[in-house]
């Protein structure tokens, strides 16, 4: 009798543990591994950056007290961009984080590398800072190729930009610099919802979060963020 009791509230525990998951969990990763040398990045587990093409292939990612810190190297010409394929239509990423100076920031950069109508497949964006979350509609906004190169060219008209300017909100949050923040984004049909240390912060409805093929995320940092405990679940 013990045993099945046992065995039924095992049954029960694991249940409820599933449904408490955001959906199937595709990615997971702790960050607790050691590198094999430290000139260059060595992530492992899927992950990529830009560090060879954009910062002369100086090291900008560093896996330590199993967490993920990613910095910009001197020499670097772009922001960081750390990768990693991540397929949905719907889905959620969530992570724990942290911003050890109130001016660094971590966006979080959903992509598409085979959609050519936006620049290197920019669909959305999450930025997270020490005093706000911006969520930034990129397919239909900045990044498609009709307004991006007209902005290259200089040549983008009031008009457009205030369409630009349409397809992202900011929105106010106080974020400690220092300390840890769990950090989760869903996507649900043209919905960006934003929840921080597991309160509701931001949220935006726009076409471009539809778009059918979620499959790359990119974190991207400017300047300096620590990241640990990354999970990808997909719902559809």
């Amino acid at each position: 009798m013990k045993t099945q009791l046992l065995t039924a509230l095992g049954l029960t525990l694991a249940s409820t543990l599933l449904a408490a998951q955001p959906g199937e969990l595709i990615f997971e990763d702790d960050f607790d591994r050691n590198e094999s040398q430290e000139t260059k990045d060595e992530i492992g587990k899927g992950w990529g950056s830009n560090s060879k093409s954009r910062a002369k292939g100086n090291k900008q990612v560093d896996l330590r007290d199993g967490a993920m810190y990613i910095y910009i190297h001197k020499e670097a010409d772009h922001a960081v961009s750390v990768t990693h394929p991540a397929e949905f239509r719907d889905g959620t990423v969530g992570m724990r984080f942290m911003l050890e100076d109130p001016k660094d920031v971590l966006g979080l950069d959903f992509a598409d590398l085979q959609f050519k109508q936006v620049h290197a497949g920019h669909l959305f964006k999450v930025t997270v800072g020490t005093r706000n979350v911006q969520i930034d509609d990129m397919k239909t906004g900045g990044m498609n190729m009709k307004f991006y190169e007209a902005k290259k060219a200089k040549k983008l008209s009031a008009e457009q930009l205030r369409f630009i300017a349409s397809t992202r909100k900011t929105f106010p949050k106080q974020v400690s610099s220092g300390k840890w923040h769990d950090l989760l984004v869903n996507i649900t049909g043209d919905t960006v919802t934003v929840s921080i240390d597991g309160k509701k912060t931001a949220s935006l409805s726009s076409e471009g979060f539809a778009h059918p093929t979620k499959k790359m995320l990119r974190l991207s940092v400017p300047k300096n963020a620590v990241v640990d405990d990354v999970k990808i679940w997909r719902t559809k």
